[in-house]
């Protein structure tokens, strides 16, 4: 059935089918979330367990293996790592892509719960969380001041009021505060009375748990009507917590305001947030899954000024903003469309020079582009950064089944045909052609949707975007372009007659002397395609490019042992250098974020069209100014700046690993002009090891549970979740035992402590003894064994090269059989990238193919067409190479591409060529012939293509890092693949059909020796 027949004689289906598409298009364009990128479901299950005070060594031994070795059973497991610090253990179970993450958390705590009894009692519960989406941060980060409120109430103000109005909105997943410090009761022991009355700390940490509570107790039946029991021993007031009476072990009673201090104070922070060196409080909102950046933007912002407008006395600021970078890409990526479109429709105009035709054309960008947001919109996709690239590069494509349906009525009315009769003989002329090159690209696009990882869930979106638009555009060239062409356009009149390009001439003696020179085209042809290939050491590789955005992050971290009050110190000298950077406009300081000793610096900058410098190079100049920073690590960026080397090494011998790693560190040292290197295997804590003298406990009947217990409450408080609370009307406060601060820092007040026996109390030092000593502060470990990352800075030093000198040290090459080389992070997804690039090549090679056997009716000729395929990788990584972009997602998006669209060309000329050859031309004269008449729609589709994708390429509008290397590496291909097919094809052509005709000649030959070997037949 021939559809374009049917739309020109029959308008009105086709107007109402497109009509309704537009309608649903441009509805499900106003409801589609907008967000920076695609929601990403990582298959990763998250197991924290705390024992606070537990060493890192401790806890692998009694925790951490055991988990790993419970969770190593669940099948689909791909990783499981585990990062052991003091008092937790943070353990990440990835499984494979496709499985399903809600099935995976029940799994996880399955087998979390069948070894909770072998876990130490003392432990809180494991939580147990998914990694529900990669995508989503924080959108908006506000701070709170005030004049008349400190810091404890303006965190209980973010914590109760402006967390409750915020969740109240829709979209809105978390909000976290970040600094502050909570409000808590004291009870801070005085160490002369405690031993002049001979009190142990975990008994009046005890007594109050005991005494501080409220229990059911059962059900009456009084006055006839039931009752429930309920026993209230709390008090209401810090003076009643003063006041208590406590019973002694041996039968005395004590006041608690006789042995100990009893305050309504502040917990010792554990983080401080600083903007431009300011202590304030501040929170984050992070959106839920699949919701809008900017439509939660607007709605907090309006519900924060509502709050601003009750709480008078509180200053909001906005001081962290990840929305307007949303904004600015979604507004970008529009503005690429509409240049793209606009350029496009200008290269139709220039080569067809009539508005008719031109306006014809250009009606397939909207009707193509509109009834795609309806799809996608069904799929369940939002507006980010990759669908709308999608759409932004496959703009110029758009319109090439449009050009090559006009194009071709307009010869036809050349020939002296009307409007009407042109139309339905060039659009049942040109049928197979078109349909021929819209599968191809489709059988590019599809399958990447289909990929199984995570590189896969980014060409998932791009694949079905690009495909949908594609399809979209083939509806139209079918149905609307032939319809309006036979409506619209006028007939040809005789003065009007078209000239042929004064290029023609030249091309077609170009393409008689190629058929002339077979043998010299094809062996040029080779050398270029090897030259191509001789391309790729020289290009540099990356995962994603580093982007060129307005925030960079700053990561601090000091030695181990180092206070809050150090790292604090340490932040503000960065802050300082930070901000003597021109481009530098705001720093955002979190200290304590992952451990007292760390701290995180969100640097605001310029934006782009204020700054001559890329972020990289603003990253390397305050990576150069804080490197004055004494005894601290400093960490510029986000690792996608390619300025560091990281490996990794694991083993199961801690000591053989430590040795390895040594060796390793001491001879990377020999490899001149790089930067700092280091890992995470000599990084130890000190700390206060506490032996019991069991012999002398025993006789006293002290236990080692006692000792552990005494200290914990006396040094830091009991468990969290051991704490006695008082209860106010709206919430409860912890109450806390423990011994003042300058205590906590005298060893002999400590080997005072009063320890329970079965005697009374003992002091600690008689029956333990007290050192100082270290450990490792932190254990990483990667698949039931332990590891280290080894980091070295290149100091602009290309990636591989240094690579390739470390792979060559001794120390690598000899090393210990316990100990492996393994691949993590950047490296591994590296490796996955490229792994799933060749995967999609090969599909889309092979779907082409297939493609192009079901059109053609054939095996051999798909092969003319498909041989664009290597002359387009040449012009793609030349492109690349000029323009020093790297090899990456985005680039190989890009030859991903070129897969199906460097074949349209050949197509064109190819069943041009068959269908002339049928109707009895020769195969030389056939072939001529089609370059004739297919050289302009396909100079015409390239220029298009190439024009729709310019703006991407130059990096117009929102940040070029991720689209730029694709649009290039597509413009170069397209450009030699369409200047070398015109010339190679033809020559391809013909050897394809010579050896047809060779391999026809010896089935005939065959045939016939067997028609005569065979013997008559016998006739009864």
């Amino acid at each position: 059935m021939n559809f374009s027949q049917l739309s020109i004689r029959n308008p009105l289906p086709a107007i109402l089918l497109f009509v309704l598409l537009g309608v649903g298009g441009l509805v499900s364009f106003q409801r589609m979330a907008v967000q920076n990128s695609p929601d990403i479901e990582v298959p990763v299950v998250l197991v924290n367990t705390s024992l606070p005070g537990a060493s890192p060594a401790q806890l692998e031994s009694e925790v951490a293996r055991k988990i790993e070795n419970a969770l190593a059973a669940i099948p689909f497991v791909r990783h499981i790592s585990s990062t052991i610090s003091e008092g937790s253990v943070a353990t990440s179970v990835e499984f494979r892509i496709g499985r399903d993450v809600n099935d995976a958390v029940t799994e996880v705590r399955d087998a979390v719960d069948r070894i909770r009894r072998d876990l130490p009692v003392e432990m809180r519960d494991p939580i147990i969380a998914k990694v529900a989406d990669a995508g989503v941060d924080a959108v908006l980060t506000y701070t709170v001041s005030s004049e008349r409120m400190d810091q404890a109430e303006l965190s209980w103000l973010v914590d109760s009021t402006v967390s409750k109005a915020l969740l109240r909105i829709g979209g809105v997943g978390r909000v976290g505060r970040v600094g502050g410090i909570s409000r808590e009761v004291l009870i801070e022991l005085d160490p002369a009375r405690m031993a002049a009355l001979n009190v142990s700390a975990a008994v009046v940490s005890q007594q109050l748990q005991r005494m501080q509570q409220e229990s059911p107790s059962g059900r009456a039946n009084i006055g006839g009507a039931n009752q429930a029991v309920r026993t209230i021993g709390t008090v209401r007031s810090v003076a009643d917590i003063a006041a208590l009476e406590m019973v002694l072990p041996d039968g005395r009673k004590i006041r608690l305001d006789q042995v100990a201090r009893v305050a309504d104070t502040q917990a010792e922070p554990t983080s401080i947030l600083l903007l431009d060196g300011k202590a304030v409080v501040g929170f984050e909102v992070m959106r839920s899954t699949g919701a809008s950046d900017i439509a939660v933007a607007e709605a907090v912002r309006k519900a924060v000024a509502k709050l601003a407008a009750s709480e008078k006395n509180v200053v909001f600021l906005e001081t962290m903003n990840k929305v307007d970078a949303v904004q600015e890409n979604y507004d970008g990526s529009m503005t690429l469309l509409y240049e793209g479109a606009l350029l496009t429709v200008l290269v139709v105009w220039f080569f067809l020079r009539d508005w008719r035709a031109t306006l014809i054309s250009a009606v397939a960008l909207p009707l193509s582009v509109v009834p795609t947001f309806l799809v996608i919109h069904l799929l369940g996709f939002t507006l980010n950064m990759v669908t709308l690239l999608s759409l932004a590069l496959v703009i110029g494509i758009l319109v090439d089944d449009a050009i090559v349906e006009i194009e071709n009525i307009m010869r036809h009315l050349r020939m002296g045909k009307t409007p009407f009769q042109a139309a339905l003989d060039a659009a049942d002329e040109i049928g197979l052609a078109v349909v021929a090159t819209t599968a191809t690209l489709v059988a590019v696009f599809l399958p990447t949707a289909f990929l199984n990882d995570i590189v896969g869930q980014y060409f998932k979106q791009f694949g079905w975007t690009a495909s949908v638009a594609v399809l979209a555009s083939l509806l139209v060239a079918r149905l609307l372009t032939p319809m309006m062409a036979a409506f619209l356009l006028k007939p040809v009149l005789e003065t009007q007659v078209h000239k042929e390009n004064r290029l023609m001439a030249p091309y077609l003696r170009a393409v008689r002397w190629c058929l002339a020179h077979r043998k010299s085209t094809m062996l040029m042809s080779a050398a270029f395609f090897i030259g191509s290939l001789a391309l790729i050491p020289h290009l540099p590789s990356d995962f994603i490019p580093p982007a060129n955005g307005v925030t960079t992050n700053v990561s601090l971290e000091l030695p181990p042992g180092s206070t809050l009050a150090d790292t604090r110190v340490a932040a503000e000298q960065a802050r300082v250098l930070i901000e003597q950077d021109q481009d530098v406009t705001q720093v955002y300081s979190v200290i304590g974020d992952g451990g007292v000793r760390r701290a995180s610096l969100s640097v605001s900058l310029k934006p782009r069209d204020q700054r001559s410098r890329k972020q990289i190079e603003v990253n390397a100049a305050l990576r150069a100014a804080l490197f004055g920073v004494a005894g601290t690590r400093v960490t510029v960026g986000d690792g996608d700046d390619g300025d560091e080397l990281a490996f990794m090494l694991s083993g199961d011998d801690p000591e053989t690993l430590k040795t390895a790693v040594n060796a390793i560190q001491h001879e990377i040292r020999s490899i001149g002009g790089l930067g700092s290197i280091y890992s995470n295997i000599s990084l130890v804590r000190p700390e206060l090891v506490v032996i019991p003298d069991f012999a002398r406990a025993a006789d006293l009947g002290v236990t080692v549970d006692a000792i552990g217990q005494t200290l914990r409450v006396a040094t830091e408080g009991d468990y969290d979740n051991a704490l006695a609370k008082l209860n106010l009307p709206d919430r409860q406060i912890p109450i806390r035992v423990r011994l003042p601060a300058s205590s906590r820092q005298d060893l002999g007040l400590i080997e005072k402590l009063a320890v329970p026996g079965k005697n009374g109390n003992v002091p600690l030092g008689a029956v333990a003894d007290l050192r100082i000593d270290s450990a490792p502060a932190q254990i990483d470990r990667r698949d039931r064994t332990r590891k280290v990352v080894i980091h070295v800075g290149l100091n602009g030093k290309d990636y591989d090269e240094v690579m390739d000198k470390i792979e060559e040290l001794p120390a690598m090459k000899n090393l210990p059989a316990d100990v492996k080389r393994g691949k993590q992070g950047d490296a591994e997804r590296k490796g996955e990238l490229f792994g799933s690039f060749l995967l999609a090549l090969g599909i889309g090679i092979l779907c082409v193919y297939m493609v192009l056997v079901l059109l053609f009716k054939g095996v051999m000729q798909p092969i003319t067409v498909m041989a664009a395929l290597p002359l387009s990788i040449g012009g793609a990584f030349l492109a690349l190479l000029v323009t020093n972009s790297s090899l990456s997602m985005p680039s190989l998006i890009g030859l991903l591409m070129l897969m199906g669209i460097s074949v349209k060309n050949s197509i064109l000329l190819v069943e041009y060529a068959i269908r002339v050859r049928r109707e009895g031309m020769s195969r030389f004269d056939a072939l001529i012939d089609a370059c004739r008449k297919r050289a302009q729609p396909i100079i015409m589709t390239t220029t298009a293509m190439s024009a729709g994708m310019l703006p991407i390429a130059l990096g117009w509008s929102a940040d070029p890092s991720f689209r730029a290397p694709m649009a290039i590496a597509v413009i170069g291909g397209l450009l030699t693949s369409t200047f070398l097919s015109l010339l190679v094809i033809p020559v391809v052509f013909t050897l394809i059909d010579d050896l047809m005709l060779w391999a026809a000649r010896k089935s005939g030959r065959r045939t016939a020796a067997a028609q005569t070997a065979m013997p008559a037949p016998v006739l009864q």
